[in-house]
């Protein structure tokens, strides 16, 4: 192992030795599995739910127990890129891991309900930085033409975690105790500890002295926890059009004012207004915000028209999942190594969102008409499409930004993902319930799946349309995309435009 110096106190400007082949592939173990922790916890818990309703007598706050989760690391992503851009990956990673797994314990032993909320909250903080920070770290150790192969370790991860999740929090609650996937976390955290603690020293960091502004950074995390809990009570708890989601709307945008002009009279913001301005983040921000958007609708209601249309039962329709998420896995594999020697790599993901486009286009077209090897076979087109995409969307955006910016511009390209996911979801769940007749307060689920085939498939069909017009506008953010050249070993910094 080599012998570096800690990276804080490697000099400003001082070169750094090249990692060899194994320190890398090391690096990228260990922030996978970190990575993996983060967004397994995004759906274990799923098929626990039922059963911890009843541990805790309590089914009307079961929401609670995955919303808590997704707000908190949904908006911590950019504040912890913004400390480890101050003070270090190594650093942000093993207290976000240590947070991850404290809250793990927390959630375990959790006497009432609202103990175990506020505990996925605070597990859900260190949970959500740590997919962010795993891509920055991989920003950090390898060039913009090497990093997209490695993009498929990332898809991999998404794609376990979305198909191995559901079941093994299935098998552990069943069959031992729902405590126990909140418990497995400790080990798992363990090992992610000991495999980045002496690894991630070798990380490249040159200290520079940095601000936080704390007020940006709390009008920021506030705007989004305000707009996620309208965009999941929405529909849900309350009407659409009705005065508390009215009230939330207006104090999200409110707070997204007061967050816009901190920007403009702040010494240094929080969102650096150079990342802001520049062409080439937000296209690529936004074309991979819609392409996660489309791809997290799709997994979670495709399950619903399994069942409904295709006669499929709840365990048959999860592993028909797997051939749109291994398309993903697949596809962002692909495109990482072609990254590697393309020059107009731009035709990749806008021949991914051509096809993806096509595919949701044909299933709006006869939902319930085709046979279930053709739909699996577009699922599977969909999933390769939106993999395009994924690698090219962080390739470029980093390729953007200069290394001190680093974690900022990843914590907050991966918040913007998650809040537009939330967008297409809350979309989409208004598009079944409206379909279907349903009321305000009414479950998606169990309206769908008491629903007639016919009703069902007419309902499907504006969602396939809707996921299609979504993949449609991300098509629109890469053809603006500027193709600058991708940075290679050693290669010069590109200036933010």
């Amino acid at each position: 192992m080599s012998q570096q110096p800690p990276p804080s106190t490697t000099p400003p400007g001082a070169p750094h030795a090249p990692l060899t082949h194994k320190q890398i592939t090391r690096i990228v173990q260990g922030i996978t599995l970190a990575m993996f922790l983060g967004a397994l916890d995004q759906t274990i818990v799923a098929t626990a739910l039922p059963t911890i309703g009843r541990h805790f007598h309590n089914v009307e706050d079961l929401a609670w127990v995955v919303t808590a989760y997704l707000l908190t690391g949904t908006a911590a992503t950019p504040l912890l890129g913004k400390l480890s851009d101050m003070y270090g990956r190594r650093l942000v990673m093993l207290s976000a891991v240590a947070i991850f797994v404290i809250g793990s314990v927390v959630c375990a032993l959790a006497p009432t309900m609202t103990a175990l909320i506020f505990a996925r909250g605070f597990q859900g903080f260190g949970g959500g930085a740590l997919i962010a920070l795993s891509q920055t770290v991989i920003a950090d150790i390898m060039s913009p033409r090497e990093r997209g192969r490695y993009q498929g370790y990332i898809a991999a991860v998404f794609a376990l975690s979305s198909i191995g999740g559901p079941v093994l929090g299935g098998i552990l609650t069943e069959y031992i105790d729902w405590s126990v996937i909140f418990w497995i976390n400790v080990p798992l955290g363990a090992l992610a500890l000991t495999m980045t603690w002496h690894m991630l020293k070798l990380v490249p960091f040159h200290k520079r002295e940095h601000r936080l502004d704390a007020i940006g950074a709390a009008l920021m995390m506030l705007a989004s926890v305000v707009l996620l809990l309208a965009l999941s009570s929405g529909g849900a708890r309350y009407p659409w059009l009705s005065l508390e989601i009215g009230a939330l709307v207006a104090a999200s945008l409110l707070l997204w004012l007061l967050f816009a002009w901190r920007l403009t009279c702040a010494a240094e913001p929080f969102l650096p207004l150079n990342i802001l301005r520049n062409k080439v983040v937000r296209s690529a921000t936004l074309a991979g915000s819609c392409a996660m958007g489309t791809l997290v609708g799709m997994t979670i209601f495709i399950p619903l028209y399994f069942e409904g249309v295709m006669g499929l039962s709840a365990s048959q329709s999860g592993v028909a999942l797997i051939p749109m998420l291994g398309g993903t896995v697949i596809g962002s594999t692909l495109t990482g190594r072609a990254l590697t020697r393309m020059v107009h790599y731009k035709r990749i993901p806008i021949a991914g969102d051509i096809a993806g486009i096509a595919a949701l286009a044909i299933l709006a077209i006869w939902p319930n008409e085709l046979p279930f090897v053709a739909v699996l076979a577009l699922m599977a087109v969909i999933g390769f499409g939106l993999g395009m995409v994924f690698p090219v969307s962080t390739v470029c955006m980093q390729n953007a930004v200069d290394r001190p910016q680093m974690g900022i511009a990843t914590g907050s390209a991966n918040f913007f993902r998650a809040l537009v996911s939330a967008l297409v979801v809350a979309i989409l769940g208004a598009i079944v319930l409206g379909g279907l007749g349903g009321a305000a307060g009414a479950s998606v689920e169990m309206l769908a799946r008491t629903a007639s085939a016919n009703d069902l498939a007419l309902a499907f069909r504006l969602v396939f349309a809707a996921g299609a017009a979504v993949l449609a506008c991300g098509l629109g953010f890469i053809l603006a995309l500027e193709e600058l050249p991708l940075r290679g070993p050693g290669g010069p910094a590109v200036e933010p435009h």
